[in-house]
């Protein structure tokens, strides 16, 4: 299957500043802008010296509040609120999930296609928690050296596995220690609308392999992704390549019908359960943006769940 259109292919690469790495770096941008709004949900002090790090001029000036958002894209000031309120209860529901796993006695972590996390910086892992982090070589090295650039220090055993999730990262995964007899709490954030749907199912057919009952999973689910709005989408893309931003959501997702995660998983034997962003907005005490200032993937289900026991 493909994209929307020609912009992805089998064996596509990417950095930090195009293609779907770009998106990473606008997700740290988000992080930076939660970290910096008085909501505060959530504090990743590493988010903007990455972005900065990166160097795309359109991400920096927006840090610095010295772009016109509304004259860019036709982001009005509750627009840009909106996405700035979403990237927080995003980043809280992943940030709690993991504190639930690791209190619940969980002390082996990964995160698939970690682009510019900074969690095995930033939250307070209990002591022998090792975190591994999968994404594609140039990225893992950037971030490395960055951040030890800054003096910034792991709270947990980081351990990196550079490798493109096409290729066996099971294998890379094990060959750096990952104990697949004791349980593990996986993340795959911010990832599935970029895969294929036989590629989303491999992945989840991959982590239940490699998981023993009471290991962790937690992802998100974008219906949206079914019915998605290429117009849309193009049409504020098209305003955000217009200032060097090289993000087209248009040809980055790859759209149409797929398996419901919740559905793919409790087959799978893991006992999940999903919350819309709308509940989380309000758990939360945001408001919840109105239609015309959604997100062209609208509504999005956050999952979170444990593998369950096999029966005698």
């Amino acid at each position: 299957m493909t994209g929307i259109d020609s912009g992805r292919s089998d064996d596509d690469s990417w950095d930090l500043a195009s293609s779907v790495g770009a998106t990473a770096t606008l997700v740290a941008a988000g992080r930076a802008m939660v970290t910096k709004d008085p909501n505060g949900l959530i504090d990743d002090p590493f988010a903007e010296p990455l972005v900065r790090a990166v160097g795309v001029d359109f991400f920096v000036r927006m840090l610095d509040g010295e772009l016109d958002l509304e004259a860019i894209a036709n982001f009005s000031p509750r627009r840009a609120q909106a996405l700035i309120d979403g990237m927080g209860v995003r980043t809280k529901y992943f940030d709690d999930y993991f504190a639930n796993a690791t209190n619940g006695g969980v002390r082996q972590v990964v995160i698939l296609a970690s682009g510019l996390d900074a969690r095995a910086y930033r939250l307070p892992w209990p002591a022998q928690t090792v975190v591994y982090e999968i994404d594609q070589p140039q990225v893992i090295e950037f971030k490395t050296k960055t951040l030890a650039a800054i003096g910034a220090k792991p709270t947990a055993t980081r351990r990196t596995i550079p490798i493109d999730l096409r290729a066996d990262w099971p294998a890379a995964l094990k060959a750096a220690g990952l104990d697949a007899t004791v349980p593990t709490a996986w993340l795959a954030e911010g990832l599935l609308i970029y895969l294929p749907p036989d590629a989303q199912d491999r992945l989840f057919d991959n982590i239940t392999a490699l998981s023993v009952p009471g290991s962790t999973i937690a992802t998100e689910f974008v219906p949206g992704i079914v019915d998605f709005d290429a117009d849309r989408a193009r049409d504020i893309s098209r305003s955000f390549r217009d200032h060097g931003v090289d993000i087209d959501m248009a040809s980055l997702v790859y759209a149409g019908e797929r398996n419901h995660v919740l559905d793919y998983l409790r087959v799978s034997g893991w006992d999940v359960e999903g919350v819309t962003r709308t509940e989380l907005f309000g758990r939360n005490g945001l408001t919840v943006p109105a239609p015309e200032d959604d997100d062209p993937l609208g509504e999005i289900l956050f999952i979170s769940g444990t593998l369950n026991a096999l029966e005698a």
